[in-house]
């Protein structure tokens, strides 16, 4: 367990940490209005607006954390030659981003998800996408600015974001793995159903708790310890992964590792929060993560803290980045506790 001092310590560090973050990215646009009557026309509110706001949303939320923590974000990805497409690349101008890694396509839409809020409680979302993979030609330049990102040695870890939206395949995942690999950076990966068992050998790899069943094709109640452990255990066999991270919603995060040798387990559980907003909470997690094993953190202590801040994230409406002094005052406290109850 980290001491306080070491936790200051790691948090310092991480403005001096690049995190390379490949996947599928989106806009997140929000209506925020007020909600006083029913339509007349149907059984639906009417919702007047009162604000319209564009949030950088999937992989690129990834890098919205890492870069509130402090860090430096290199997001790589592929969106389109359209109208969000020119919006996103606002918004990482706005936020201080590069772009050097975003490939622009006549042959892509922008994922962009609507989302409309009365009376600070989600109405409805409406989802404007295409999922076809990308094309080969995209598919090869993308590979190229990854290839020229990763060869400038920088780099301290990866996070692969996937949400299914066609950007990764099996091809993509098993090269960018093997390039980092080969260089020393660990990787980890959040998962989506398509590619769910391409990322073998990642450093790291975080379903939550429906992936895993789906992933391993099995149905389990969510209090089975026993049955929850098989499934890890046989997940972590056939990816031979160092990690591997389950979040359980409110029953935290359960973590499978290997320490000199052998195989370890560890189960966080959630804090009690007023929740407003689950929305983003698993890239929170994945960010703080990867930015842990870049400084290379027990693995118990990277689980704890990723697990703080995904449930910090929930006290807010809409998908927000995460507050980097929040967190470590959540921790130092927590860890404070903990060190408490250990000597008593």
């Amino acid at each position: 367990m980290l001491t306080s001092g070491e936790i200051e310590k790691l948090f310092s560090s991480f403005t001096r940490t690049k995190i390379l973050i490949v996947g599928d990215i989106m806009v997140d646009a929000y209506i925020w209005g007020s909600v006083s009557r029913i339509s007349p026309e149907a059984p639906v509110p009417v919702v007047s607006i009162q604000k319209r706001e564009n949030r950088l949303g999937g992989a690129a939320n990834v890098a919205r954390n890492i870069k509130a923590m402090g860090a430096q974000p290199v997001l790589c990805s592929v969106i389109g030659e359209d109208q969000k497409g020119d919006e996103f690349l606002e918004l990482l101008k706005q936020e201080e981003m590069s772009r050097e890694g975003i490939v622009q396509s006549q042959q892509r839409m922008t994922t962009t998800k609507f989302r409309v809020l009365g009376n600070k409680t989600q109405m409805l979302r409406v989802d404007e996408e295409k999922t076809n993979p990308v094309s080969a030609s995209d598919k090869e330049q993308f590979l190229e600015q990854l290839s020229r990102i990763l060869k400038q040695g920088d780099i301290d870890a990866v996070v692969f974001q996937d949400y299914d939206k066609g950007l990764l395949n099996k091809e993509i995942i098993e090269t960018v793995i093997a390039w980092s690999k080969s260089q020393g950076i660990p990787v980890a990966a959040d998962p989506k159903k398509v590619n769910f068992m391409h990322y073998r050998e990642a450093t790291l790899f975080k379903p939550n708790l429906k992936e895993l069943k789906e992933g391993t094709k099995t149905e389990f109640d969510t209090s089975n310890t026993q049955a929850l452990e098989d499934a890890v255990d046989t997940l972590q066999e056939k990816l031979a992964c160092d990690m591997l991270m389950v979040t359980l919603s409110e029953r935290g995060i359960y973590l499978k590792y290997k320490f000199d040798g052998e195989q370890r387990s560890y189960q966080e559980p959630a804090y009690k929060r007023e929740i407003a907003d689950v929305s983003g909470a698993g890239d929170t997690v994945i960010s703080m993560a990867a930015l842990c094993l870049a400084q290379d953190i027990p693995a118990g202590d990277m689980a704890a803290i990723s697990n703080l801040a995904g449930g910090i994230v929930c006290e807010v409406a809409g998908v927000v980045p995460i507050d980097k002094t929040k967190l470590l005052q959540e921790v130092k406290a927590i860890y404070r506790n903990l060190d408490y109850n250990a000597q008593t």
